[in-house]
């Protein structure tokens, strides 16, 4: 720390006498410019007067803005925006006192510099001292690449996108070992065949295979931070037909929540592009820190896609602790290393259980003594759930009505229950379970001093048993991708964002609301297959075909998050609205759920379909035995 110190000195002392000396040649420069000689007499005296004065009070002018905090070899547009601030008001202030100097005493005369001898130093000091940082910047990258192994040499790659994405990893790669950057690649007809920031644009997507062999590229580097979901899937889908590999650069909320750089490539995800527009809350540490901070919060279902990133996002608010809770011992080993990896400071407790053992859940309450819950663990796959009905009420209604019991019992501050688009008129055994966990929820919210909430929402891209991995599979293993009806449209959002609002809906869970995400659009399942088909770098139909295989017991065309006797008002979370607590027949409601768990110990399927259609009414299918490998929705 002491040598780091002194050697910031030693920099910093260097730069100093580097722009006092630019300063002091350039107010002698606009002396001799002015009077075409050396200045005599009067002239020279005042010269000679103002340049100790004037270099002092530019050298403070820049402290004083913070200019020798910026680092040479890093020099930027940014900087160079303050130093020509810096130069201003230093010329500015020369200007008024000449402008305020109107007397006939030596002293006015003196301060009098000629308005040409202002302009011309200030331009010249400007000019100057970008010069000298300029030089520093090209010297600090001819010896990074002096420096460079010439066993491995860097590999030469296009950046596809010449905006303010691109801009700035040229700026960074200018110094890379890693990377020799060749020329720009750009869709905007307007901008190929120019330069920008010293590169040129050398042609547009369509254009790359040409392009890669003109050039001998080795990669292709995405460099869209704010590209839309279909700008980029056109984009990537030129990328994959290209000969090379294509890496991305992070998107805009991990570049604005400062998780990485810009310069931190990694492979493209198809799941990237398939999703609608990302949901981002602006300020989201901010605010919903204080209402984890220092609490002890357990995760149910911790081993899942939602439950694993609950966990992820948690560690980042603070908590004094986290629960980890799932029956997959794999699952939860595999999420504790990697917490380990990460070095962590929360503490993480992995809790080995299943939510069906309530004396089991009762010796992790009454150790952990969790403040906050987020109930996640569920049966979620569709098509299985039609086929063992009894197996999906014993885990998502029983589970769920034990793990509110011990909420209560040990009067946890905040519970949150994770549901699901399909509770709304649910048509399938999965939806009715969720549905039937939203009553459980604002029944206990009404008998309990604990603050309890629903979050409901749509698909998630990634997520286990979700169409995109399905996808995946049968385009890699040369299809057919199958679809169950043309027309079926789903709600989808990527996993982060979803947790991202979940924790939003936590710190305002108070009494048995239910909230509900913005999932934008729906989106078409033929029209996605379609577009990973060609993201893929193949052709529908042509190279992969689709295959419709009809609709399975209890799935519907399209899902709903607002029933027609809800009505949604906003939150103080622009993506998050609320629907209030339902009036719950809590005693019917018992008695129902009692039933439910007798039949379903009983192995009696036909007995909970019986109770269950009586409970969510006329919309409800029946469960028939099936064995489709169908999409799921």
């Amino acid at each position: 720390m002491v040598k780091s110190n002194v050697f910031s000195v030693y920099t910093r002392s260097n730069q100093v006498i580097l722009d006092g000396s630019a300063f002091a040649i350039s107010l002698v420069a606009a002396y001799v410019i002015r009077f075409e000689a050396w200045p005599h007499g009067a002239e020279l005296r005042q010269m000679l007067g103002w340049l100790p004065i004037l270099v002092g009070c530019r050298l403070l002018t820049h402290f004083a803005l913070g200019i020798y905090r910026h680092i040479w070899k890093f020099v930027s547009f940014s900087d160079a925006i303050d130093l020509t601030t810096s130069v201003a008001i230093g010329s500015s202030v020369l200007i008024a006192l000449r402008v305020a100097a109107s007397g006939d005493d030596a002293l006015s005369a003196w301060l009098r510099i000629p308005f040409s001898v202002i302009a011309i130093e200030g331009l010249l000091s400007l000019i100057s001292v970008l010069t000298v940082r300029s030089l520093r910047r090209l010297f600090y990258s001819y010896q990074r690449r002096a420096s460079a192994d010439s066993k491995q040499p860097p590999k030469r790659v296009f950046l596809y996108g010449a905006g303010r994405a691109g801009i700035m990893l040229r700026g960074e790669l200018e110094t890379s070992q890693q990377y020799d950057v060749v020329g720009f690649v750009d869709d905007d007809p307007r901008k190929v065949g120019s330069k920008i920031s010293n590169t040129r644009v050398v042609g547009n997507g369509d254009q790359l295979a040409h392009l890669i062999e003109k050039y001998r590229v080795d990669e292709i580097i995405i460099s869209m931070a704010t590209a839309s979901r279909l700008t980029l899937a056109q984009t990537l889908a030129k990328c994959r037909r290209a000969p090379v590999t294509a890496k991305i650069i992070p998107s805009l909320q991990e570049l604005v929540t400062g998780q990485v750089q810009i310069s931190q490539l990694r492979e493209t995800r198809v799941e990237e592009v398939l999703g609608r527009e990302s949901v981002e809350v602006p300020e989201f540490e901010q605010m919903t820190r204080g209402t984890y901070w220092g609490k002890r919060v357990l995760v149910t279902g911790a081993g899942g896609s939602i439950g694993s990133e609950l966990v992820r996002q948690l560690t980042r608010l603070s908590p004094a602790g986290i629960a980890v809770l799932d029956k997959d011992e794999n699952s939860v080993y595999e999420l504790e290393q990697e917490l380990l990896r990460k070095e962590s400071r929360v503490l993480v407790e992995p809790q080995i259980a299943d939510i069906r053992d309530i004396g089991r859940l009762r010796a992790i309450f009454a150790d952990f003594r969790p403040q906050i819950v987020f109930h996640a663990a569920a049966h979620k796959h569709v098509p299985l759930m039609e086929m063992h009905p009894c197996e999906a009420m014993l885990n998502n209604v029983g589970g769920t009505k034990n793990i509110l019991e011990m909420a209560s019992e040990f009067s946890v501050e905040k519970f949150v229950f994770i549901s699901s688009d399909k509770a709304v008129n649910p048509a399938n055994v999965m939806g009715a379970t969720k549905r039937i966990g939203e009553m459980l929820v604002q029944s206990a919210a009404n008998s309990s001093a604990s603050r309890f909430a629903c979050v409901r929402f749509g698909n998630v891209l990634g997520s286990r048993g979700s169409v995109v991995p399905l996808f995946k599979k049968q385009i890699a293993e040369g299809g057919p991708v199958t679809i169950t009806h043309p027309d079926v449209v789903r709600y989808f959002m990527t996993i982060q964002e979803a947790v991202q609002l979940i924790l939003c809906a936590g710190t305002l869970a108070h009494g048995g609301e239910t909230f509900v995400l913005d999932m934008g659009n729906p989106r078409n399942i033929l029209e996605l297959a379609r577009e990973m088909i060609m993201l893929s770098g193949l052709e529908p139909e042509k190279d992969i075909a689709t295959k419709i295989t009809g609709l399975r017991p209890g799935e519907k065309l399209s899902e709903e998050l607002v029933s027609s006797s809800e009505k949604l008002r906003p939150t103080r979370f622009e993506k998050l609205s609320v629907i209030d607590p339902q009036l719950v027949d809590e005693l019917t409601l018992l008695d129902d759920v009692a039933r439910l768990m007798e039949r379903a110990r009983d192995n009696d399927n036909g007995g909970v379909h019986e109770i269950l259609s009586g409970m969510m009414g006329l919309g409800f299918n029946a469960p028939r035995k099936t064995r489709a490998a169908t999409a799921s929705s």
